[in-house]
């Protein structure tokens, strides 16, 4: 299988809800074991985006191809394929770790026996002895974080996408966070992620831009940062957004 072929084609796609244009003709693919930043501010259309390449959401007009798969026409087809890990919402607080690992691969039909192998090595991993007995509330959020990732990834998807994963996270747990992300990237799986850090997009191969729904650029770090004439990718972030994306 040819590396570079799109694991994700994205084509004219638009979602209005009533007046509002939230997506406008957005176009652009993703090849298959690419760390891709999905970048913008709050309201430029990367969630929306996101949910319709998760056939969460139906776009009022265009597609998204997911390994082949169209997300109209097939969108549970589509679901098998991506593990979404979310802002908020990805866990059930009131749930142990355990449980939240028991109910997210029981969702995907992953055999217990792996579901438990997991919770050792999470465990393990995080030195906490027993799962039994504590909340998910009760978790720091990098652990909260940790569990949410491992729940993600129970039915090893082809395609991993994180909604602003880091959130709230201190600068020690992102740089952990990031070199698992970057390990799961060398074992060939594709990261679409959206973050509002500069320097986590900076590990990212390429960058998506957006404004108001309207894609802006879309290019590596390097070349971005050279595009808007600073060494600096936020400094470069922010001259996109305030310009008409001709690197003005």
């Amino acid at each position: 299988m040819n590396e570079q072929l799109p694991i994700i084609t994205i084509q004219n796609l638009v979602m209005q809800f009533g007046s509002f244009t939230a997506v406008h003709d957005l176009s652009f693919s993703i090849p298959r074991g690419m760390v891709f930043g999905f970048l913008g501010a709050n309201g430029a259309g990367k969630t929306t985006t996101i949910k319709i390449i998760c056939g969460l959401l139906k776009p009022t007009s265009g597609d998204v191809i997911v390994s082949g798969i169209s997300v109209c026409r097939k969108p549970g087809k589509v679901k098998e394929k991506i593990g979404y890990m979310s802002q908020k919402f990805s866990l059930y607080s009131e749930l142990t770790p355990a449980a939240n690992l028991d109910f997210f691969g029981g969702i995907y039909g992953v055999p217990q026996k792996k579901i438990n192998k997991e919770k050792e090595r999470l465990s393990s991993e995080l030195g906490i002895a027993d799962f039994s007995h504590m909340k998910t509330s009760e978790l720091p959020m990098g652990f909260k974080q940790r569990l949410a990732l491992s729940c993600t990834l129970l039915h090893e998807p082809d395609i991993i996408i994180l909604d602003e994963p880091t959130s709230g996270v201190d600068p020690l747990g992102r740089r952990e966070f990031w070199a698992e992300i970057l390990q799961l990237s060398r074992m060939g799986k594709t990261i679409l992620v959206t973050t509002h850090f500069m320097d986590e997009a900076e590990y990212c191969s390429s960058i998506a831009i957006m404004r108001s729904g309207e894609l802006l650029i879309l290019d590596t770090p390097a070349a971005v940062r050279e595009t808007y004439h600073t060494t600096n990718l936020n400094e470069a972030f922010i001259r996109a957004v305030e310009s008409k994306g001709d690197g003005r």
